[in-house]
């Protein structure tokens, strides 16, 4: 495992106004698994689309080298005829199109220009075998889970002749199952000789799967470690990516809890495609002032299910049971009538739902608060831009400017935008579904804090989140769901890992 398949030397990216990359350098060697290492905005992505060609050559300066041939990739059909094949965070895949024809688009077996879909129905039936997947090359994917989509980019990328793989957050979007079956196909592929680069937050699976890392920094390459012989750990690794000690992966709090402020009763709702499918079944829940009250459960469990039912029924049909804000019970029949009435939900998705990528962080921020920032029905351009000044300071988004494109920032700052934007509706409760995935250590701590502020304010927090460490270290309760059902609430002292592990698979009791 000596050989060099890439290597990266003094890589410059500059975009207006910023130096997106420094000199970088980088080596991967042949059959081995290079972890990508850093916080948002290091520069991880930048590099590799400078590697994949995404960025052309005479964009950057500096030289790639593959195979030991320097390489001038104007576009990323040219590093694929390498061998280089990168899957995006944001799977490439067309839900409305058959597996068989996402493997192959822009890749098509034909003959005399006319498709061989008898060929192509069997290479991809070879393919789905060499992955793991048991469905039929003629499945739309819009009928398959995520997790197996990724198992299709991966395919796609296998129909190529890949010899360098490039993963930016493969188990971001996976569930603990699905994770783990894609790093041992990861694994399995290193044992052919394949090489792959693999950017993670998850630094627990970077230790299990990777030979090497390289640790950026302010888009700067800090080092390369040999994961086994300089014995690296988490801590070390994050001390790389920050450049400092995080001794405390969650920042202290006292909570200061008050009354009772918001309570969900007798909630059931009814799958919006299968009305005779229950999503939720008769949940009930409570938060009290500067609380934060966690929601735990496997993926499917329905946990963004009833957090968007609660926010102005944004999901589901036949909802019934009862809401109860400051002793009152409300009603919320839209989203509007809920932000109105002091609700905010940050979604899993924040580029799909949280933000509108093409439009500035101003205009991203005061969003959903238009009325606060207007004079009738004009909007207010310079309270605006003061308004979003003052929360790209408070919540210290890194960017040069509230005239920045939302799509520009790395993902830790749009979160920290999302967040910007419910805060600015000055809501009394605060749903947030997954509010720091896809983000690195070093983000998450600022969000942590932020969140603690919220809760010491008064504000009720509704944190709902896959990571059970998390969960453990942020929230003062824990309810934990399966099935569209709540199967136990666990205090602070009372929880643990093994805990809210046996409600997450604890079956409901059927009436």
């Amino acid at each position: 495992m000596t050989n060099v398949i890439l290597e990266m030397r003094s890589i410059t990216k500059e975009f207006p106004g910023v130096k997106a990359l420094s000199n970088v350098n980088l080596q991967v060697k042949q059959g081995e698994i290079h972890a990508l290492c850093g916080e948002n905005g290091a520069g991880k992505s930048t590099l590799m689309k400078v590697l994949s060609g995404v960025y052309p050559h005479g964009s950057y300066t500096g030289d790639i080298l593959f195979d030991n041939e320097v390489c001038e990739f104007k576009n990323i059909r040219q590093s694929e005829e390498r061998g280089i094949v990168i899957i995006h965070q944001e799977l490439a895949l067309i839900p409305y199109l058959s597996i068989a024809e996402n493997i192959f688009l822009g890749n098509e077996i034909s003959r005399n220009g006319v498709i061989d879909w008898n060929e192509t129905m069997m290479r991809t039936k070879e393919l789905l075998q060499k992955v793991g997947l048991k469905e039929s090359p003629q499945t739309k994917v819009e009928d398959i889970g995520v997790g197996k989509q990724q198992l299709v980019e991966i395919a796609k990328a296998l129909a190529k002749d890949v010899k360098l793989l490039i993963l930016d957050e493969p188990t971001a979007s996976l569930n603990e199952n699905d994770s783990e079956n894609l790093l041992n196909l990861l694994l399995e592929f290193k044992g052919y000789g394949m090489s792959a680069i693999m950017i993670s937050h998850k630094l627990n699976e970077i230790e299990r799967v990777a030979d090497s890392m390289t640790i950026i920094r302010d888009g700067q390459s800090i080092e390369t470690l040999d994961m086994k012989k300089d014995n690296v750990n988490q801590d070390r690794i994050i001390k790389g990516m920050v450049g400092r000690d995080l001794t405390n992966r969650y920042p202290e709090r006292t909570p200061k809890i008050g009354e009772t402020i918001f309570e969900v009763e007798n909630w059931t709702v009814y799958h919006p495609a299968h009305a005779e499918r229950k999503a939720i079944d008769n949940v009930s829940l409570n938060i009290r002032r500067g609380e934060i009250v966690g929601v735990a459960g496997l993926m499917g469990a329905g946990r963004t299910e009833l957090a968007m039912s609660i926010f102005g029924k944004a999901y589901g049909k036949k909802i019934s049971g009862r809401i109860v804000k400051n002793g009152k019970e409300v009603q919320f029949p839209n989203v509007t009538s809920a932000i109105k009435q002091g609700m905010a939900y940050v979604s899993e998705d924040r580029k799909g739902n949280g933000l509108i990528l093409m439009e500035d962080i101003k205009q991203n921020i005061t969003l959903a608060s238009l009325d606060k920032i207007s004079k009738g029905p004009v909007i207010d351009a310079n309270k605006e831009r003061i308004e979003a000044e003052n929360y790209r300071k408070k919540l210290r988004i890194k960017t040069p400017s509230v005239l920045q494109k939302a799509g520009n920032l790395s993902g830790g700052n749009q979160q920290k935008m999302v967040l910007s934007k419910w805060i600015f509706s000055e809501p009394d409760i605060l749903i947030l579904d997954e509010p720091t995935r896809g983000i690195d250590v070093g983000a998450k701590y600022e969000i942590y804090s932020i969140i603690n502020e919220l809760a010491a304010e008064g504000k009720g927090i509704l944190l709902i989140s896959s990571e059970l460490p998390e969960l453990l270290g942020m929230c003062d309760r824990v309810y934990v769901m399966n099935e569209g059902s709540i199967t136990g609430e666990v205090t602070k002292e009372e929880a643990s890992q093994e805990t809210l592990m046996m409600y997450m698979t604890k079956q409901k009791v059927r009436g």
